[in-house]
């Protein structure tokens, strides 16, 4: 799977939770999705502008947590996941996953 289809996955995903009431921004490999949850709705982009929370990784990584082959705190743990920022918003991506 490449990034744009990451990025049209997400997108679908995201219309379904309520907004996150803040910017969760994804570098993948150095390419980005930024979800701007602070208006009604989440919306989806691949601009790297300021976020409340930053998660890098590869993008072998976030499909492997996808496919729930790897736990998120394990990669964590693993130096495979580095979360920039607001903590408590980094968890609430249990429901994109």
């Amino acid at each position: 799977m490449d990034i744009n289809q990451l990025r049209n996955d997400l997108a679908t995903k995201v219309t379904e939770i309520e907004p996150i009431g803040k910017k969760l921004k994804f570098n993948l490999d150095g390419e980005f999705i930024l979800i701007n949850g602070s208006g009604e709705t989440n919306t989806i982009s691949d601009q790297d502008d300021d976020a409340d929370c930053t998660i890098t990784m590869s993008l072998d990584t976030y499909q492997k947590l996808q496919r729930k082959e790897i736990k998120p705190m394990i990669a964590t743990l693993q130096g495979k996941i580095k979360v920039k920022g607001d903590l408590g918003l980094a968890r609430k991506l249990r429901q994109l996953m």
